[in-house]
């Protein structure tokens, strides 16, 4: 896989050194993970900001609760998975 050099501070250098021997990853698995929890965590900010707008405007909200009410009645139709 093609790689790449970035540039961290010394202490942020030292803690990768230490949680690659802890865990037994490599300090580029660590950076990976951590981008990728990085990412995980701002979409989540992300839908919960979204929601956070659809409920302060009550007729979009009232719309969301519909189509809510509205896949909830699919649960109940009789047909199996």
């Amino acid at each position: 896989m093609p790689t790449t050099m970035i540039r961290v501070e010394q202490a942020t250098h030292k803690k990768l050194r230490a949680l690659a021997s802890r865990t037994g990853e490599t300090m580029p698995q660590l950076v990976a993970a951590a981008v990728e929890e990085f990412e995980r965590k701002l979409f989540w900010e992300q839908v919960s900001q979204e929601f956070t707008s659809l409920r302060e405007d009550p007729r979009s909200w009232k719309h969301e609760l519909e189509e809510r009410a509205a896949w909830d009645a699919t649960l109940s139709d009789g047909l199996e998975d």
